[in-house]
């Protein structure tokens, strides 16, 4: 397996990142090789126009061939962000500096042997270049509001269940292959190689992607990073809420709770629901003070999720629900006033 070592110093200055560039790349990695149905859904509609792109474009049709191979992504795709908000731009701008050699020896090896003819032509980085920022333009930047607000939203997620239980609890579901060892030890995949110090890493970054598994990002020997599944992409799905929920809570408040396994905003739950903002809100203020959900403010926006009581709820265990409740002391006034905010039409 491959373990990166990592220093206590670095570790502390890790962070979560969003991406547009890893982004663009899970795009494109859905775009050539969909593994899953809400992939292949996003596909349909955009893949006419993709093919056509490439149909125009030997040289990128080859280029994408050839940078997906059966363990790695190639290196031009898979850099690490060099800002803590980086546009597309600049991220860009990382990948027209490779030359063209360097393009191809991230190539050779993600497949090694012979290159393709037309990837041995000048002008590869330019082929990259434009290839990447097809995809951004056409595909990814239109949609580009929602993207970022459910990665930002899973970034919140994970911030917080890293003051809960610590880089174990952050890594438990990135990828089944990532493992957090202890000591510093980080298990970034199953493929056999010996450990990597990175002692002279400057920068360690997470970054939350529309994508199936994930992948290491890196600028050796100075920066690395990796990219994972965000756990928002289904969050327009909402599970069903238990029977009697609805009828304890109301049914718009066991809706917008059910919701909330994943942190969203107000505006987006009042999309979802159908409900105006108002009322989200009002259903928000009784749901915080029945201590079933919490918030935490994500830039512009304060972004919502349920508490252990509150998932709890939605999932029907009585024993997490005794569980998640804090000691109170015994008397009847509280009592009654929580009984009553849960109980509010």
């Amino acid at each position: 397996m491959s373990v990166w070592q990592i220093p206590v110093d670095l570790l502390a200055r890790s962070r979560f990142t969003v991406s547009p560039m890893t982004d663009t790349v899970a795009a494109l990695r859905a775009l050539h090789s969909p593994r899953r149905p809400w992939q292949h859904a996003w596909r349909r509609p955009r893949l006419a126009a993709y093919q056509r792109m490439l149909a125009r474009r030997p040289v990128v049709r080859a280029l994408v061939a050839a940078s997906f191979g059966p363990r790695w992504t190639a290196d031009f795709l898979t850099l690490v962000p060099a800002t803590a908000a980086p546009t597309f731009a600049e991220e860009l701008t990382a990948v027209a500096e490779r030359p063209d050699e360097q393009i191809r020896a991230d190539l050779r090896a993600t497949w090694p042997g012979p290159l393709a003819g037309p990837l041995r032509t000048d002008g590869l980085t330019e082929q990259a270049v434009y290839l990447l920022d097809w995809v951004w333009t056409h595909l990814v930047r239109p949609e580009w509001p929602e993207r970022e607000r459910r990665l930002r939203a899973d970034i919140v997620a994970r911030t917080a269940r890293l003051s809960a239980q610590g880089w174990a609890g952050v890594f438990a579901d990135l990828n089944p292959q990532v493992r957090w060892l202890g000591e510093g030890r980080l298990q970034v995949n199953a493929y056999p190689a010996p450990p990597l110090p990175l002692d002279r890493a400057e920068q360690l970054v997470f970054v939350p992607a529309h994508c199936v598994r994930g992948w290491v990002l890196w600028n050796q020997p100075t920066r690395f990073g990796m990219a994972y599944s965000a756990s928002g992409i289904l969050a327009d799905t909402a599970p069903p809420a238990p029977e009697g929920l609805d009828r304890l809570i109301g049914p718009s408040r066991a809706a917008i709770l059910a919701r909330l396994a994943t942190p969203l905003s107000t505006s987006h739950l009042a999309a979802a629901t159908g409900l105006s903002l108002g009322a989200v809100g009002d259903h928000l203020r009784v749901l915080l003070d029945a201590g079933t959900v919490t918030k935490r403010r994500s830039g512009r926006e304060v972004l919502y999720w349920q508490t252990p009581l509150g998932t709890a709820l939605v999932t029907r265990e009585p024993s997490q629900v005794v569980a998640s409740r804090a000691p109170a002391r015994v008397t009847r006034k509280p009592k009654a006033a929580a009984v009553k905010n849960m109980t509010m039409p």
